[in-house]
């Protein structure tokens, strides 16, 4: 297929274990339809049929409701959705990112952000320092013990995971024992080496990071979270959305596929919430392309202490679908147009 002129927009993907191809199928097919509105296309492709003159991939026909294979010149942007973290560390992953970079293709996001790297990058900028909660990486028996005992609770994350995966929360029970809570289960150890005997092949094979536990702002007896959801454009960062996320049967957690209910914004909303959120957008957005490479689009996970205080939980680069209708609407709208705005000033350079 030849673009005529026409911009186009290659969305990469990868294939599943099964040998299907992964990723959020609605989303592209909204995409090619808001694309076609403004005089542009799009395919879908996976890293492994990338020839050095043309790519194999997938194109959605609204008129006729399907999914075509064809063959394409490579696109003007790339916009990644490589939907697993082991497919995006494959050989020809990075053999194409850099191939990209060669001839000069704008592409986003560049890559899945590692809690503890982010944690880090964020801390050496005043603005955000503030809103981090202390974290450290879970290296050594005692100093986790120390970080337990300096706040008497702590959150534990792989540093490598998303959605909530494999979060606990830690406490301190008693003179010397522990309590563990997690989504489904909840233990308590004797002690710190009790639990370090259960724990510590799984510490270190996920390398994860110790945080500690911010007592979070309440609405209706319930913590709650605040997503939002961020897109470059000409000027830096633009709101894309904010979404309320409420805990429900369990509080470690308030992603909606772990129990977490949603919220409208508006039931929450003040002139400093809005303030926080629009200074943290385009100061994180800058720091993560600074550093690791353009980023169209991420979320942020943020809360609100009992005391007042803001906090930055993690950053996302590849966004789940908002369960609000009005911002995965706004979502398309915004990637839509930095599309093109990008691949007009790649045409100028």
């Amino acid at each position: 297929m030849k673009n005529n002129g026409i911009p186009l927009i290659g969305i990469l993907t990868a294939r599943k274990s099964d040998g299907t191809i992964a990723g959020n199928g609605p989303l592209f097919i909204e995409i090619q339809k808001k694309l076609i509105s403004l005089n542009g296309i799009s395919f879908v492709f996976i890293p492994e049929e990338v020839e050095t003159d043309h790519i194999s991939g997938y194109c959605y026909s609204p008129e006729e409701r399907r999914w075509k294979k064809e063959s394409f010149p490579y696109p003007d942007l790339v916009y990644n959705r490589i939907p697993f973290r082991s497919s995006e560390k494959k050989e020809k992953s990075q053999w194409l990112f850099k191939h990209l970079q060669e001839k000069n293709i704008p592409f986003f996001n560049p890559c899945f952000i590692d809690k503890y790297e982010l944690f880090q990058l964020l801390k050496k900028d005043r603005t955000l320092r503030d809103y981090l909660p202390e974290t450290i990486l879970v290296q050594k028996q005692h100093e986790l013990l120390d970080f337990l005992k300096n706040f008497g609770g702590i959150y534990l994350k792989p540093t490598q995971s998303s959605k909530g995966k494999g979060i606990v929360r830690l406490r301190l029970d008693g003179p010397s024992g522990i309590q563990l809570k997690g989504i489904n289960r909840l233990e308590t150890y004797p002690s710190i080496a009790h639990f370090w005997e259960e724990w510590a092949e799984e510490l270190f094979k996920k390398q994860y990071l110790a945080q500690e536990e911010i007592r979070p702002a309440e609405y209706e007896g319930k913590r709650f979270d605040f997503r939002i959801l961020a897109h470059g454009n000409q000027d830096g960062y633009t709101l894309t959305g904010v979404g309320i996320r409420l805990s429900q049967e369990q509080e470690i957690t308030t992603h909606i596929p772990l129990g977490g209910k949603l919220l409208p914004y508006q039931l929450v909303q003040s002139n400093e919430h809005d303030e926080f959120i629009q200074t943290i957008i385009s100061t994180i957005g800058k720091s993560l392309s600074s550093h690791l490479g353009y980023f169209g689009e991420f979320t942020i996970d943020a809360g609100l202490s009992k005391t007042g205080r803001y906090y930055i939980y993690e950053v996302n680069s590849k966004p789940m679908s908002f369960d609000e209708a009005d911002i995965e609407e706004k979502k398309i709208e915004n990637l839509c147009r930095l599309f093109l705005q990008l691949i007009e000033k790649s045409s100028k350079i």
